[in-house]
């Protein structure tokens, strides 16, 4: 199954870095945008991240919640957060089955022959009720948040 507009999202939980947990259905009534990164404190994966910090105050004004998500463990997450003083909330969906297998996005990847498991960089903007508005896939970070902002504020 691979992310598509007008789906409902899978309630499927992710780990928070202080060990509990959050589900999309946490968001319920609101618009969220999920985006799904490689590995924390990557120079792409960084700078995505302070991206989507920076402009987070203008996407809660926008009326939407921000949440990005790898399979890095809450630990790892916590650190990255420190270090870099970010502020859009992260999670980990290191389930096998977790919300990114289920969205397609955990997938089999290659890179100079060798083939693996990873992460393909993915936004998705949610709608208020809780259904794919908007899917951004193998996403490039440069620009890529003012983009996802100005779609959450048309939304």
């Amino acid at each position: 199954m691979t992310a598509t507009v007008g789906q409902a999202l899978p309630d499927i939980a992710l780990t928070t870095p202080e060990g509990g947990s959050v589900r999309p259905s946490d968001f319920a009534g609101r618009k969220l945008v999920l985006f799904f990164y490689p590995k924390d404190d990557t120079p792409g994966c960084t700078t995505e991240n302070l991206d989507f910090t920076r402009l987070a105050g203008e996407f809660e004004a926008a009326g939407t919640a921000l949440l990005g998500v790898s399979k890095d463990p809450p630990a790892k997450h916590a650190k990255f957060i420190a270090k870099h003083g970010l502020t859009a909330p992260l999670a980990t969906d290191a389930e096998e089955g977790g919300l990114s297998d289920a969205l397609g996005i955990w997938t089999e990847k290659q890179n100079y022959g060798r083939t693996y498991m990873g992460m393909v960089r993915t936004t998705l903007l949610i709608g208020p009720d809780g259904k794919i508005a908007r899917v951004w896939d193998k996403v490039k970070v440069k620009g890529h948040a003012e983009e996802v902002l100005a779609a959450a504020q048309a939304l």
